[in-house]
């Protein structure tokens, strides 16, 4: 019974060892790994035409220079040149977890189309890509609710790319600027009236008796000085 007991348990192990890396995929507790490729060349590169490295910080203290942003990478765009392989380090200076991937990869190298670095707290990853040779901007962003619509947003271009993305902190308008909506109800509308009126009411009267209420201010202080004396 405890010898099948201990094969089950191998076989689990096992079993959970290969679903940490498997298609593409290399994760532990620190982070995880998808779709990295350091050798395989796409289909329009006959070579590598660079072998860059990039550093990219993720976190709360780079999104402090955008106004209304909560998070956001330390550079907001890369331009790099066709069939480049790009090393990238990526770093995470919050304690929460953050995600750096970049979108509109060919499907038959990046499953999904998608090269993805995550880290679920302060830490780094490093890992490989190699892009196409097609003049294209791809975005670069972090896919958890609301870290991209906060500011965790970029381009990478290609030979410059083919135009910029919306919405780029720092770089490009915004396709809908932010904009809080009040709800109008018939009292509050009352209230925005009757305070707007009563101040008006107020000022007409101290204009109209700005002498007099100078003569009884004065009169006022004067007599508290005798009081006090």
């Amino acid at each position: 019974m405890k010898a099948l007991l201990l094969v089950l348990c191998l076989l689990g192990v096992n079993h959970f060892a290969s679903a940490m890396n498997h298609s593409g995929m290399i994760m532990d507790e620190k982070g995880m790994i998808m779709n990295a490729n350091s050798d395989k060349l796409p289909n329009d590169c006959k070579k590598i035409s660079e072998n860059i490295d990039i550093t990219i910080h993720a976190g709360h203290k780079h999104a402090l220079k955008f106004n209304g942003k909560m998070f956001a990478f330390d550079n907001q765009e890369w331009d790099v040149k066709p069939c480049a392989k790009i090393n990238i380090t990526f770093i995470n200076d919050d304690q929460i977890r953050h995600q750096l991937m970049i979108h509109g990869l060919p499907g038959y190298l990046y499953p999904e189309g998608m090269f993805h670095l995550e880290l679920n707290g302060e830490g780094q990853l490093q890992a490989s890509l190699i892009m196409p040779s097609q003049k294209k901007t791809y975005l670069v962003h972090c896919e958890l609710p609301q870290h991209m619509e906060k500011g965790m947003k970029a381009q990478l271009k290609v030979d410059g790319g083919d135009g910029d993305l919306p919405s780029i902190p720092g770089l490009t308008a915004p396709v809908r600027a932010d904009f809080y909506f009040v709800d109008w109800t018939q009292l509050s509308l009352s209230v925005l009236v009757f305070s707007a009126l009563l101040g008006c009411t107020i000022s007409f009267f101290i204009i109209l008796n700005r002498t007099r209420i100078k003569d009884l201010f004065t009169k006022y202080l004067i007599r508290s000085t005798q009081k006090g004396g």
